[in-house]
């Protein structure tokens, strides 16, 4: 072996997906270079501060994949306890975050290199230079620094994802993962970038609008005899918008069902794609395991939409998503924004009069309502600024910014309370749904007339004197917030202003 390399995943909020495909990406192309491979994650390694510093005495470097928000506080104690313990050992930060923001990232005395983009070339060669002691310059696709100077290097040039070996789903402790979440289940990617430039959304920046994808005979196989191997349940896709190339996608589905393995998986698509879809097509997904999809909607006003640049959007096609959908079984999830700049009062009540309705007509359609929150890095920044919308100026203050939580100026007061009563009866009135078919007498007796109540209250936006908010909170606390990628519940603390 040419030396090793630590490869460490943060923890974050929620049940984890399954091992951190970014990293299992990484440690595929540094085997094929000759490194040894070490990959801790937080998620299935309760110490894990004094596992890496365990295996950091003979390693070339230190690598840590980080997103915004939370998980940035624990990346810089890790990297702080390193350099603490080895002072000259290369720290690379590498991600969404240090991707969007390099220069702020390396302007903390702990990061020494940011990888921007897909690492995985990258780091065999930054991994290369470390180990042979030669200088950074010239590595496509990094930022460094020296004492005195930083240094970006040029862009790399997009790799197709067909040229990149399978990640190393072998170095995988499953069983670990089994007892966290309580199902075998893994993520995997079939393609990256979306051809969509939402303004609100960092992938248009990340992959700039590009749609990078595997062909659909190495998915299938990739698929079925990961399912096989390791006795997988669930296989989560982490595409942005899997259905882009619609004929591929029906390929896939087709190709599963044809293997006879069987298992289930999800996917996050855009609903002109579905409507694009016959319903045949639907019903051989469903055929072929598709249990769940999730949809970044948004909102259901025109004048909205059109500010978040979703021109591809529409109010028809959100209905007859949920109607396809239904016809296979699936599950869906409607993402919501509220707060996103130029939304009006009147915008809410549309979005929040439309998804009741949507939700009325097709029990399979879930809501995962959130504040419109300000990543780094997105299209819109330039005007966020102009509207006074706080901005964390270092790494540490990204870290500490509350993702989900309220910052908007134009959100407070009693324009805030009004939008949170809303926002709670529209998720009981969600929440009223899931009772239907039971036999209690609580269903027999009193949720009829709550729920007529309730659904009065949303069509007329009239929430003076919440008596049934008040009575509701005996019966069952409403799910908030659900992953786009599986459906599943979201911490909810992040929903409501501080």
């Amino acid at each position: 072996m040419r030396g090793k390399v630590v490869l460490f995943y943060p923890p974050y909020e929620g049940s984890p997906l399954g091992p951190p495909l970014c990293l299992l990406a990484l440690a595929s192309t540094l085997r094929e270079a000759g490194f040894q491979t070490v990959i801790i994650d937080a998620a299935i390694e309760p110490n894990y501060k004094k596992r890496i510093l365990h295996e950091l005495p003979d390693a070339l470097c230190l690598g840590i994949s980080v997103l915004t928000g939370p998980m940035i506080r624990v990346s810089i104690e890790v990297a702080k306890a390193a350099k603490a313990l080895k002072p000259n050992i290369p720290i690379i930060f590498g991600g969404w975050h240090p991707t969007l923001l390099p220069d702020e990232t390396l302007a903390e005395r702990y990061v020494d290199i940011v990888v921007r983009g897909p690492g995985e070339r990258t780091i065999c060669e930054v991994a290369e230079a470390l180990a042979e002691k030669r200088s950074l310059q010239g590595i496509a696709g990094i930022s460094w620094k020296t004492d005195v100077l930083r240094t970006h290097n040029s862009d790399r040039k997009v790799e197709h994802l067909e040229d990149l070996p399978l990640p190393a789903y072998d170095l995988v402790d499953f069983d670990a993962y089994e007892r966290v979440t309580g199902i075998r289940k893994l993520p995997y990617a079939t393609s990256v970038g979306c051809p969509y430039a939402c303004n609100y959304c960092t992938d248009t920046v990340f992959y700039n609008r590009r749609f990078n994808a595997l062909s659909a005979e190495r998915v299938v196989h990739e698929m079925t005899s990961l399912a096989t191997k390791y006795r997988i349940q669930e296989i989560a896709l982490l595409d942005s918008n899997f259905p882009v190339d619609l004929k591929r996608a029906i390929a896939i589905a087709k190709g599963i069902c044809d293997s006879g393995v069987k298992f289930t998986w999800t996917f996050q698509a855009s609903t002109d794609f579905i409507c694009r879809m016959s319903e045949d097509d639907i019903r051989l997904l469903a055929a072929s395991g598709v249990s769940y999809m999730g949809f970044g909607t948004e909102s259901t006003s025109p004048s909205v939409l059109k500010l978040m640049n979703k021109r591809h959007q529409r109010v028809d096609e959100m209905y007859e998503t949920a109607r396809r959908a239904a016809i296979g079984g699936i599950r869906v999830t409607f993402n919501l924004i509220f707060g996103y700049p130029g939304e009006t009062h009147e915008d809410r009540i549309l979005t929040m009069q439309t998804m009741t309705d949507i939700g009325r007509q097709f029990s399979n359609i879930n809501f995962s309502p959130n504040i419109f929150t300000p990543y780094p890095g997105i299209p819109i920044w330039p005007e966020l600024r102009s509207l006074n919308v706080p901005e964390p100026k270092s790494l540490r203050e990204w870290g500490d910014m509350p993702l989900g939580v309220n910052i908007l100026p134009w959100l407070q007061g009693e324009e805030l309370s009004r939008f949170n009563r809303m926002l709670d009866y529209f998720l009981l009135n969600s929440q009223f749904r899931k009772y239907k078919g039971t036999k209690s007498l609580l269903q027999k007796i009193v949720l009829p007339p709550l729920r007529y109540s309730v659904l009065r209250r949303i069509r007329s936006s009239y929430y003076a004197y919440p008596w049934e908010i008040w009575f509701s909170r005996f019966i069952q606390k409403p799910v908030k917030r659900r992953s786009l990628i599986t459906g599943q519940q979201l911490p909810t603390e992040a929903i409501k202003a501080c």
